[in-house]
């Protein structure tokens, strides 16, 4: 692939940061295909662009095709992925770009996709495109981060996300619901909502709380759909007369159960429309790898985990905790009956912290919001400005 020169590199990042932006409006739409992006310039003019609209509708290098038409020709192409080489719902990019004739195609990344990674750069090479590969690379990481886990393991990314008080306490007591955070920090949970493929709570939190798992946004910014509601409920106490169980014909729900699980509760839910499935226990609760398997196996790439504080503990002793997001609300909670964030991990006696890496600190509202991806190994930690 192409050295390049420090001008053509300006100019790449600014037509790539443009595709990137593009391929942000995909968000919540596209999964279990990851989000794209695409630019067309051809002297110095940008004469197409396009991004994925949805799973089957077309890449974003053919819509921005479409636009450009035969001004295709001897053109740069900034994308925010490798092409696909492979004939998939639609038919492979690399061979729309080669027969366009364009001249250059600049990617940000390489497909995680082991069927794919590096071949597509291959055939338009073997064509005569020029390409180049890492243009703000860092960015297109992160904005498909979901879609790179879950195509690489089969299992989804997911973020854990919490509302707490300063001194780390989620109610003023359990199955209680207390509200901490305000305004502008729940509208950024809608938006985190918006983005993933399922939320995932615990029966406590729907005992306590009768919540409605759903996406409610501004009119324009409307999520495509809504996303998959799950409940852990080992042993099927979620109430027939719940939030959940009522709107399930609007937004499905899930039901993880175990052996535990009582058969007349479970019928009386699935007549009512809810799905339920019995996976594998662990110490008497749903074991989080087949909880995890199961969901991957329903192309969910991404999925919020909201609650509560035992689920949690589970999620964080299997190690299943990609990024964490947590809303501190300048209030003490000081009932000695405050449930903490999370219950101490179950069988992971060995694990005393957990340190975050490229940690992102905001203002948000009066709220201040934490977030960061839990470190491998302990290190300095690395603030990343906001």
């Amino acid at each position: 692939m192409e050295q390049q020169t420090s001008d053509r590199t300006t100019r790449d990042e600014q037509y790539m940061a443009r595709a990137l932006g593009l391929a942000k409006m995909g968000l919540g739409r596209t999964s279990p295909n990851p989000m794209v992006g695409c630019v067309i310039v051809r002297e110095g003019r940008i004469v197409g662009e396009g991004f994925h609209e949805a799973a089957g509708e077309a890449h974003a290098e053919v819509a921005a095709l479409r636009e450009a038409g035969p001004r295709a020709t001897r053109a740069c192409v900034y994308v925010t992925l490798e092409p696909c080489c492979l004939k998939g719902r639609t038919p492979p990019c690399t061979e729309a770009l080669i027969d366009a004739g364009v001249a250059r195609v600049v990617a940000a990344m390489e497909d995680p996709n082991p069927r794919v990674s590096g071949r597509g750069f291959d055939r338009l090479q073997a064509a005569g495109i020029d390409v180049a590969c890492g243009v703000l690379e860092s960015e297109a990481v992160q904005l498909n981060e979901a879609y790179a886990k879950w195509i690489r393991t089969g299992v989804p990314f997911i973020t854990a996300k919490w509302a707490m008080s300063v001194d780390g306490r989620t109610a003023a007591a359990r199955g209680t619901r207390t509200r901490l955070t305000g305004d502008e920090a729940n509208r950024r949970v809608h938006e985190l909502r918006a983005a993933s493929d399922a939320i995932v709570v615990g029966v406590g939190t729907v005992l306590a709380d009768d919540p409605q798992l759903t996406t409610r946004l501004p009119a324009g910014q409307a999520p495509h759909r809504q996303p998959l509601r799950v409940v852990v409920d080992s042993q099927a106490r979620m109430p027939i007369e719940s939030v959940l169980a009522r709107t399930v014909h609007e937004t499905p729900t899930l039901l993880v159960v175990t052996d535990r699980a009582d058969e007349h509760r479970m019928s009386a839910l699935r007549s009512a429309g809810v799905e339920v499935v019995r996976l594998s226990s662990a110490d008497g609760r749903v074991d989080i790898p087949s909880l995890l398997a199961e969901l991957g196996r329903r192309e969910l790439c991404s999925v919020l985990l909201e609650g509560g504080s035992s689920l949690a503990g589970s999620f964080v002793a299997a190690g299943a905790v990609d990024k964490v997001v947590a809303f501190v609300a300048p209030r003490l909670l000081l009932a000695a009956e405050a449930p903490p964030v999370m219950d101490p991990p179950v069988n992971a006696a060995g694990l005393e912290t957990m340190v975050l890496r490229d940690v992102q600190i905001e203002r948000v509202g009066c709220d201040v919001m934490i977030a960061g991806y839990p470190a491998e190994e302990e290190g300095e930690q690395q603030c990343l400005p906001v």
